[in-house]
């Protein structure tokens, strides 16, 4: 994605941090009433664990809309998985698993509006408000009853499908006929209102029939929110002057969701659709120097630099209406006499978990600022327990970032189930944001980040007024705090059956180098929590730092999501199997290969994580561009073990592996490792089209339909090349390569981001 002031580097390859911290093969075959899970306690935990599957209501006014939950899993030791690996692949094509089908079942300009006419996917279709938007990325899947009326969230049969809809960079190329008209110059407007239409989240509704879902573009629950809709602005930023402008002079409401990444869903049956790199859409004018000290270190800290022109420029269109401030909110430049005259302040209206209620399509959306604002990746939820707390885990996806948790001031009530966004005002807009310092013990603590916290209230490089403040500018507050540099934290997922907690590091080439990065900003040295660097290669060219990244495992003190401390391990070190040659393969082995992976199972850039409650197994989604010479990205599946399953390991790493040229001596780094994989507990199981990395995965409820999103094939094409198929990176879905072709064009189709169904040919659970 091209960053708004540096093109050419990616925007989650940047690195703004300023600071100097340290860095189941059974059925659903019963439900249980509500009390077995007021008690509290182990029991209730693990029921609890099924997330939102636990306590959700059924629709229809049966004695079922009570609560519901599934009785019967896989136990935890029976868990294997009963597929063989599949081969690393460069084709464009999508490859699944032997004995499995991929479907193809909602991809990019899809209408969900029988209004609108069926893609074109020649760049000539409009509407995108009532279209599937681009980049498919997390999924969550809500059952719905066989009526279609209301929740029913045991349904496998019938069930709305939540998706965000990330970005356009890189397949912006296809949606227009010929390219971006003036890229460089004043946007059309026509043009630009598509490109914000197709981001943001779809809500589309799903049934089955002769075995496969299929969308029902007739559903009255079919929505799309985009990159134009109202959104309420909620928690302890609401009314704040840091979230005042034009639009919205009492700071209550914004426009627009966008560079929507992961997700979570609520145990009360909604929606979270994450922000991350939004800092890059926005315009700010070389000439706004005149910003205070602290508007200027807060800017700073995002990358948001005066000359930055914004991704698209849609700050350039005229609109064809002069009262419109539709194009104009992309310019964060100081032009008006205060904040409510002008978008100086509208980044600030960025960057937040967004809440939404699928079966409500005519709600607003609202902006929980209670969770802090950054590159927000996902916030996915600890394990329910009757009056306990709920957290929120999350990671802030840029180079030397932190991992964050929310937790709520309110204690669960399974009463709230299925209680919508006035659930969420309840659990979600009063509570304590912490960040996460990593000890070289393998220990952890939570840094509180609010006006409580003196190293917060008596930081000098920033003078903190409140909570709205600290909130607005949460990696400011972090860095104050002590918390931990890590190596871009992205998804966190929460294991279901002990409450484990696994966050992906997606990798930072910087780790361990001197200077500063694309944003004038101290690259972080090797730490317990972040190893290692070493020596790799992509083709003839040399790659250093930690180019194939990690996953780290944590778990709560008493198993207490509330809890002030917690223990960690990393569960996964990414790399390939072997050495390229001209490397030490038995130096790679030892101290780069720490999890022992093999041509099975090897991978680099681990992005997403996912558990299937049906099943247990931990998916991992990869979002790479540093293996793609031997492999296109591809989806694996684990049995995740537990927390201290491992060793504790000494990681030497060797100086020509460091960034940093200067560095001549080898760096010993002791750290907590989970026990080394093998090929019956980790193996591939997915390999996407050329271009593409795979992103949301989700599955029915009887974990017998496993979806996931295959995020802009084709990413790399030339806009020189738009009107030459041939020379199209992918032609895929069209191409029919590994699903049935899907949409017009065939062996010449754009590509498209799509969303796949995956079953297996006897009907059984997905992957095992």
């Amino acid at each position: 994605m091209p960053d708004n002031d540096q093109i050419g580097i990616d925007p989650d390859d940047r690195e703004n941090n300023n600071s100097a911290n340290t860095d189941f093969d059974s059925l659903l075959k019963a439900r249980l009433h509500r009390r077995h899970l007021l008690r509290g306690g182990v029991g209730a935990m693990a029921v609890a664990g099924l997330g939102p599957l636990a306590l959700s209501a059924c629709g229809g006014g049966s004695a079922a809309a009570a609560a519901a939950a599934p009785a019967e899993q896989l136990p935890a030791a029976s868990l294997k998985l009963g597929f063989n690996a599949v081969p690393k692949d460069l084709a464009d094509r999508l490859v699944v698993a032997d004995g499995y089908t991929a479907t193809v079942i909602y991809a990019t300009g899809d209408s969900i509006d029988p209004a609108v006419t069926d893609y074109a996917n020649n760049g000539t279709d409009a509407s995108f408000a009532r279209r599937a938007g681009d980049h498919h990325d997390a999924i969550e899947y809500f059952g719905m009853n066989a009526a279609g009326t209301a929740r029913d969230p045991l349904n496998a049969d019938r069930a709305l499908l939540a998706m965000n809809h990330e970005n356009i960079a890189g397949t912006v190329v296809f949606m227009h006929a010929n390219g971006q008209t003036n890229p460089a110059g004043v946007r059309p407007e026509a043009e630009a209102i598509k490109e914000l239409e197709a981001h943001g989240v779809s809500i589309v509704e799903i049934q089955k029939a002769g075995g496969r879902f299929a969308v029902n573009k007739n559903s009255a629950f079919n929505r799309r929110v985009t990159a134009r809709t109202t959104m309420e602005i909620n928690g302890p930023v609401r009314g704040d002057v840091l979230a005042r402008t034009l639009f919205s002079p009492t700071g209550t409401q914004t426009r627009g969701t966008i560079n929507n990444c992961a997700a979570g869903q609520t145990p009360w049956g909604t929606y979270l659709t994450c922000e991350e790199n939004w800092a890059g859409y926005f315009r700010r004018a070389a000439s706004d120097t005149g910003r205070t000290a602290k508007e200027t270190t807060a800017f700073r800290r995002v990358g948001l630099l005066p000359g930055a022109n914004g991704n698209n420029r849609w700050f350039t269109v005229v609109p064809a209406d002069p009262t419109s401030t539709e194009f104009s909110r992309w310019d964060v430049t100081a032009t008006g006499a205060d904040e409510t005259t002008d978008f100086r302040n509208a980044h600030n209206t960025f960057g937040w978990a967004v809440e939404i209620d699928p079966f409500a399509p005519a709600s607003v959306p609202r902006k929980r600022t209670a969770l802090g604002r950054f590159a927000h990746e996902g916030a996915s939820c600890s394990v329910p327990v009757a009056g306990k707390p709920l957290a929120f885990y999350m990671g802030d996806d840029s180079r030397g970032e932190y991992v964050y948790k929310f937790v709520s001031q309110s204690a669960w009530d399974p009463a709230d189930v299925a209680g919508g966004l006035a659930a969420g005002d309840k659990y979600l807009d009063t509570g304590t944001l912490y960040a996460a310092r990593f000890n070289a013990d393998g220990t952890g603590t939570w840094l509180k980040l609010d006006m409580s916290n003196a190293a917060i209230t008596g930081y000098a490089p920033y003078a903190f007024a409140n909570l709205a403040d600290v909130l607005v500018n949460a990696r400011i507050a972090a860095d104050a705090a002590g918390a931990t540099k890590m190596d871009r934290p992205e998804w966190a997922a929460v294991n279901p059956r002990n409450g484990e907690v696994y966050v992906t590091m997606t990798e930072n080439p910087d780790r361990g180098n001197v200077g500063s990065s694309s944003n004038n900003n101290p690259n972080p040295p090797l730490d317990a929590a972040n190893p290692r660097y070493w020596l790799d290669k992509k083709g003839a060219a040399n790659q250093k730092g930690n180019v194939n990244g990690h996953i780290v495992r944590l778990r709560e003190t008493g198993n207490d999501p509330s809890s002030s401390t917690f223990d960690w391990d990393i569960f996964l070190f990414g790399a390939q199997a072997h050495a390229d040659a001209g490397i030490d393969d038995v130096n790679w082995q030892a101290n780069v290969n720490l999890s022992g992976l093999s041509d099975f199972n090897d991978l680099s850039k681990p992005d997403g994580c996912w558990f299937s409650r049906a099943t247990g197994i931990l998916w991992i989604e990869t979002d790479d561009n540093t293996y793609t010479d031997v492999t296109n990205c591809m989806l694996l599946a684990a049995i995740p073990g537990q927390y201290g399953d491992g060793a504790t390991v000494t990681v030497v790493n060797k100086p020509d592996g460091s960034p940093n040229a200067a560095v001549v001596a080898n760096v010993d780094v002791t750290t907590r490792m989970g026990r080394k994989m093998s090929d019956t507990t980790f193996k591939r199981f997915l390999t996407a089209p050329k271009g593409a990395e795979v992103t949301g995965v989700t599955e029915s409820p009887d974990g017998r339909a496993l979806f996931v999103n295959i995020q802009h094939p084709g990413e790399n094409t030339a806009v020189a090349n738009i009107g030459t198929p041939a020379l199209y990176e992918s032609h895929w879905p069209g191409n029919g390569a590994g699903v049935a072709a899907y949409g017009p064009g065939g062996a010449n189709a754009r590509p498209r981001s799509s969303t796949i169904m995956i079953t297996r040919n006897d009907g059984g659970l997905i992957g095992t």
